[in-house]
């Protein structure tokens, strides 16, 4: 493949310095390796067997440190030698580092949208979820992913679309707008099928993401109408908020992977959008993409960040300072704030956590 392009691959000169480079992958190695740590806690202390929940958590947490490893020391070494990526390695290594950053963005979206899949069948359809679904469903899942991941990203090396090297020269990623290539077609074809794929990625775990909730919401109705039929709406409104302080896993689940979802789709909707404007009106200079690129980089960082943030003790806590915040005639003490909400004439207890992981939402049933 010819990775010719409007940024001068001779030029060896690298502008600024590696200090973001170098915060973002601690972050992300550091975020990953403590995710991981948290599964494993939770699945020595239990004695069970991974959830399919779990298998995939954990291959979303795998991908996203195996992808930071990767490419990262990459861009120290150009860093380090003053040079960038086809000065450094050729060609060759301009096209490894394309095919890492598509491998490693597409293997993880597929992931999350089998997450969100998998969460919609076990919460709206838990019928078909506990006849059809079983805990092969998970490694059979990420196996096609990694298989189908490999498989699209290796096209460019059959001709259908290239790589290139971007503007400063520490990153190379698909060519997205064909500029001087023999075969613009096959180029602009692959770009627009990645953008195409993404974005149709985005909207099936936006799909899923809206079934859970519509579902957890008509839950939650029906536990408001058994519990609440003969008591005052104050009192169901204390009941409403109990719900979600005690630490329902479908809510818990419900934030996770809503927050995933909105910063899966911050971070690559500016590359998608790159993809389909370059198509049509190419940028002027890579400053755009480049903008585009930063955002795209955060995802892997962010994930496991929110997967820590997102466990049950934190969401406790949380919640327990909402309710201290917005409830009338709260205590001043959070602690006593968490009690003070009673719930069929209990006290609303914070129970100390078993578990320090998100776990696994628990399914409705018939």
């Amino acid at each position: 493949m010819n990775n010719s392009s409007s940024y001068n691959s001779t030029s060896e000169g690298l502008h600024g310095t590696p200090t973001t480079s170098i915060i973002m992958f601690l972050a992300g190695v550091v975020g990953n390796l403590l995710a991981l740590f948290i599964l494993g806690v939770h699945q020595k202390k239990h004695h069970s067997r991974s959830s399919i929940f779990c298998i995939l958590v954990t291959g979303l947490a795998l991908t996203d440190l195996l992808g930071t490893c990767l490419l990262s020391p990459l861009v120290f070494v150009c860093y380090a030698h003053n040079k960038n990526l086809i000065t450094l390695g050729g060609d060759s290594l301009c096209n490894f580092f394309g095919f890492t950053m598509i491998f490693f963005g597409l293997a993880p979206t597929l992931i999350l949208c089998a997450i969100a899949t998998e969460r919609c069948l076990a919460i709206s359809h838990p019928y078909f979820y506990s006849v059809h679904i079983r805990r092969s469903f998970a490694k059979v899942a990420l196996v096609f992913i990694y298989l189908f991941s490999l498989a699209f990203c290796l096209l460019p090396y059959s001709g259908y679309g290239r790589f290139r090297q971007y503007n400063q020269g520490t990153w190379c990623f698909v060519d997205m707008d064909a500029t001087g290539d023999e075969h613009p077609n096959l180029v602009l074809a692959f770009s627009l099928s990645y953008s195409s794929l993404m974005a149709l990625l985005i909207f099936i775990v936006f799909v899923c993401n809206g079934s859970v909730i519509v579902s957890l919401c008509q839950m939650h109705q029906s536990q408001l109408v058994r519990r609440g039929s003969v008591v005052s709406m104050g009192r169901k409104k204390k009941l409403s908020l109990a719900w979600f302080v005690q630490g329902e896993e479908e809510m818990e689940y419900l934030v996770w992977l809503a927050l995933m979802t909105v910063i899966f789709a911050v971070c690559s909707l500016p590359l998608i959008i790159a993809g389909f404007v370059n198509a049509i009106h190419p940028f002027q200079g890579d400053s755009e993409n480049l903008k585009a690129f930063r955002f795209y980089a955060f995802n892997p960082i962010m994930d496991p960040w929110v997967f820590i943030i997102c466990r049950k003790s934190m969401l406790r806590h949380l919640c327990s300072l909402l309710s201290c915040h917005f409830g009338k005639g709260a205590v001043k003490t959070t602690a006593h704030c968490a009690l003070s909400l009673p719930l069929d004439n209990t006290q609303c207890h914070i129970q100390p956590l078993n578990c320090g992981t998100l776990k696994e939402p628990t399914e409705p049933t018939n």
